[in-house]
């Protein structure tokens, strides 16, 4: 069973400060409830939810998955959808999002590390750069065929 916590008001601020600053993002209001699982994954909730007792709940997941701790946080898809119109740095522009989309990673140039994915209007999720390939994050769930 995954267990979920409502974060307190430091952690919270942590994950933010965290994201503003690797995403170069100057102001950043995320107005929800954090929630992490056992497993080191954030989603957010309204603020109503603060009034369910999550502990009387056996649930996996509750609200929108926003990212995950590994290395450093990873957004989710939703996640990079979220906070990607803020982004100044750490974003890759794809011209094609077909090859994206299908889960294939993509040769890009640029310095390694953790990049929002974006093509056109669109924020397509996170892919980690090493070396010239930008690793695809996209579930196979969530690939096109």
């Amino acid at each position: 069973m995954n267990n979920l916590r409502i974060l307190n008001s430091k952690e919270k601020k942590k994950i933010i400060e965290q994201v503003k600053n690797y995403f170069g993002i100057e102001n950043l209001e995320l107005d929800y409830i954090f929630l992490m699982s056992d497993e080191r994954k954030v989603y957010l909730v309204s603020e109503d939810a603060a009034r369910v007792e999550l502990d009387m709940l056996r649930v996996n997941s509750l609200g929108l998955y926003f990212g995950a701790f590994e290395d450093n946080f990873r957004l989710s898809i939703e996640g990079a959808q979220l906070i990607g119109r803020k982004a100044k740095k750490n974003v890759v522009e794809l011209n094609d999002d077909t090859k994206w989309l299908e889960g294939n990673d993509i040769e890009v140039s640029g310095e390694n590390g953790l990049k929002i994915v974006k093509c056109k209007n669109d924020f397509l999720g996170t892919g980690q750069l090493k070396n010239g390939t930008l690793i695809n994050y996209v579930s196979k769930e969530r690939r096109i065929k």
